[in-house]
C-alpha cells in the first residue's frame, strides 16, 4: 500500500508537468555540452592571447560546471539552467568572461537576449541558448588546466579564490555535497520535487517573502533522507512532515558529514530557522524568515504531518495535502499592495525592487498588527490599464481595525527611496476585506485545476518570456505568454 502511495504521488508530479520528459532531459543535455564547446574554444582564444609558452596553450581548459534545481536534478521542463563558468587562472572576469565570451557567444546564432550583469554579488551573463534561459557566472581557478569532469570539493582547486569567485562557487558547493551525502540520489530527487511542489502550493516558498528558498528545502530534504535512508518515497514524505513540524528549532538543521566539525555561531542560531550549508563547518543558509512566516511553516509542517500520518488510510489523497492555500477563507482582512509604472517594461525593475524590500514591510507590520501571511502571489487586475501587480496579504483577525496605515507607509516608504536606480513606480496600500478580493483571484480550495493564480488565465502550454528585474537582475518578476496578450503577465514564481 506504501509502495502504491509512492507511485501515485509521482504520477501527480508528471501530471503536474513537473517532470521533463526524456526527450527534454537529452536536449537540454545536448545544450550543456555546445555551451562547454563554445568555453573551451574561449579560453583557447584567450590563452592564445597571453604570452604563455606553446605546451600551456595546448593543455589550457575550462569548463561548466551546473547548479540550482537542474544541477540537483529537480528541474521542470520550463525551468532555466543555472551553470557556472570555471576558467584558469590566466582568464580575468571583467577582461575574458565579459568581453572575449560576450562577444563570441553573442555571435552564435543559437543565443539570444544576452547581457551582462556585473554589479551584483554575483556577476553574471544572461541569456537564452536554444530557446532555455540561462544564468552563467565566473569563477577563475589558480591553474593552468581545468578537468571537464572538475571535481569542485578537491582542495586543490580551492586554493586563494577571491569572494566574488567564492560566491558564485559556493552555490556549486551546496548541491555537489547534497548529492554526495544523500544515501538514493534518485529518492531524494523525487522528494524534493513533491517537497517544492507542496511548499509553492501552501504559499510558504520564496526567500524574499521571509519563507523557504530552495536551498532550505533541498537541505530539509536531504536530512531526512539521511535519517530513513531504507523507507519509500511516500514513507520519505511522511517523514519530513513529522520531522520538522516537532524540530526544536532555533537547533541548526545540519547534513551528516564526516568529514566536518561544525562549530556554533551565535549570530546564525538567532535565526528563526537556522540551516547550515553542507560544505561548510559555520556557514549558514541566507534567511528572512519572520516571526509571521515562521509561524506559518510551522503550521504547515503540522498539517502535514496530520495529513500524512496514516498513510494506509482508505481514503488517503494527496491531493488533499497539495491542494492550494486558501486565503480568502483563512483571513477576513488583507493588505493590498497595489504597484504601477507608467511603461510595462520599467514595472519589472519597480515590482523587483518592492520585492526585494518586503522583509522591511514584514517587520513593521508585525510590530503594529501581529502576525502577517505575505502571500507571494502576483495578480494581475486586467480591468486596470496601467500596467501593474498586485499582493494581497493575509492579516491577523482581532487587529486590523487599529493598524496605522500611514505610519507603515511612512515607514517602508523611506525604506524603498534609497538605493532604486531605476524610474520610480506608485505603490499604495491599503487595508481591503476578503470579500474584495476578486473572486477569480481567490485560490479554491476545492479546485485541483488552477495551478496558478492570476485574474486573467493564462494558456501554461504556451511559451512564456521570463521578465527579470533590470537594476536587481537576480529576481525573477514574472513571465509574459508570446503567443497571449503581451501587457500582462502571469503569476509570478
Amino acid at each position: 500500500m506504501k509502495e502504491e502511495r509512492s507511485l501515485s504521488l509521482l504520477q501527480l508530479m508528471v501530471n503536474e508537468g513537473l517532470v521533463p520528459s526524456p526527450e527534454e532531459e537529452e536536449n537540454r543535455k545536448t545544450f550543456i555540452e555546445k555551451l562547454k564547446q563554445i568555453v573551451v574554444a574561449w579560453v583557447k582564444r584567450v590563452a592564445w592571447q597571453r604570452p604563455l609558452p606553446k605546451q600551456d596553450i595546448a593543455v589550457s581548459s575550462a569548463t561548466l560546471l551546473t547548479y540550482g534545481s537542474y544541477g540537483l536534478g529537480v528541474h521542470g521542463s520550463e525551468s532555466d539552467i543555472d551553470a557556472l563558468c570555471v576558467g584558469p587562472y590566466f582568464a580575468t572576469m571583467v577582461d575574458d568572461f565579459f568581453i572575449v565570451l560576450y562577444n563570441m557567444l553573442k555571435s552564435r546564432p543559437e543565443v539570444s537576449e544576452i547581457y551582462c550583469v556585473k554589479d551584483v554579488k554575483v556577476p553574471l551573463m544572461r541569456f537564452v541558448f536554444d530557446g532555455i534561459l540561462i544564468d552563467l557566472p565566473f569563477v577563475q581557478l589558480k591553474v593552468l588546466v581545468v578537468p571537464e569532469n572538475l571535481d569542485i570539493l578537491n582542495p586543490v582547486f580551492l586554493r586563494d579564490i577571491d569572494e566574488t569567485g567564492w560566491k558564485s562557487l559556493s552555490r556549486v558547493l551546496a548541491n555537489t555535497q547534497i548529492c554526495r551525502l544523500v544515501p538514493d540520489l534518485k529518492k531524494f530527487q523525487s522528494m524534493l520535487r513533491c517537497v517544492k511542489f507542496w511548499a509553492k502550493r501552501r504559499g510558504v516558498y520564496g526567500n524574499l517573502n521571509g519563507f523557504l528558498g530552495g536551498i532550505h528545502l533541498a537541505i530539509l530534504a536531504a536530512f531526512v533522507c539521511q535519517c530513513d535512508p531504507f523507507v519509500g518515497l511516500s514513507a520519505l514524505i511522511s517523514h519530513f512532515f513529522k520531522k520538522f513540524a516537532f524540530w526544536p528549532w532555533p537547533r541548526p538543521v545540519e547534513l551528516q558529514d564526516e568529514t566536518l566539525h561544525p562549530t556554533l555561531n551565535p549570530t546564525e542560531t538567532r535565526l528563526y530557522m537556522p540551516i547550515r550549508l553542507p560544505f561548510s563547518s559555520y556557514e549558514y543558509c541566507h534567511s528572512n524568515i519572520t516571526k509571521s512566516t515562521f509561524y506559518k511553516i510551522r503550521t504547515e509542517f503540522l498539517r502535514g504531518h496530520n495529513l500524512t500520518k496514516d498513510l494506509l488510510k482508505f481514503d488517503f489523497d494527496w491531493h488533499n495535502v497539495l491542494e492550494p492555500f486558501p486565503y480568502t477563507k483563512k483571513y477576513a482582512w488583507f493588505l493590498k499592495i497595489f504597484l504601477s509604472a507608467s511603461k510595462q517594461d520599467e514595472l519589472g525593475d519597480w515590482v523587483g525592487w518592492i520585492k526585494s524590500r518586503f522583509c522591511c514591510l514584514l517587520f513593521k507590520l508585525e510590530e503594529v498588527q501581529g502576525l502577517c501571511d505575505p502571500n507571494p502571489t502576483e495578480y494581475i487586475d486586467v480591468n486596470i490599464a496601467d500596467p501593474h501587480v498586485i499582493f494581497y496579504w493575509g492579516l491577523q483577525a482581532g487587529k486590523t481595525n487599529a493598524i496605522d496605515i500611514k505610519s507603515v507607509k511612512d515607514v517602508f516608504w523611506r525604506n524603498i527611496s534609497t538605493g532604486y536606480q531605476g524610474p520610480f513606480g506608485k505603490i499604495e496600500l491599503s487595508i481591503v476585506k476578503a470579500s474584495q478580493v476578486p473572486k477569480s483571484a481567490q485560490f479554491d480550495t476545492l479546485s485541483q485545476k488552477r495551478k496558478k493564480a492570476c485574474w486573467k488565465m493564462m494558456d501554461y502550454h504556451q511559451r512564456r518570456i521570463p521578465i527579470y528585474l533590470q537594476h536587481v537582475p537576480q529576481y525573477i518578476v514574472g513571465y509574459v505568454s508570446t503567443n497571449g496578450d503581451p501587457e500582462y503577465p502571469s503569476a509570478g514564481v
